[in-house]
């Protein structure tokens, strides 16, 4: 069991980066985009706050943010 876990840990790691740097290299819109998702996820007044669904939307929007951060190395040449 702890070995998959950390099998688990090493893939969402993985597909974080791999995200971010999609995410790098897209346009403004996509990016805009999963905010909206964020938003969309992340419950509404008057609906029950669940812990997980808010700290999922607070992570997408923590990839964006990180995405944006490396495309000015992307578009400069540093990441190749």
């Amino acid at each position: 069991m702890s070995t998959e876990l950390e099998r688990l840990r090493v893939r969402v790691i993985a597909l974080e980066n791999l995200v971010i740097s999609l995410l790098s290299q897209a346009p403004e819109r996509q990016r805009a985009l999963g905010r909206e998702m964020a938003t969309f996820i992340s419950p509404r007044s008057g609906f029950t706050q669940h812990t997980r669904t808010l700290a999922a939307a607070a992570e997408m929007v923590h990839l964006v943010e990180r995405a944006q951060h490396f495309q000015g190395w992307v578009e400069g040449g540093l990441l190749s």
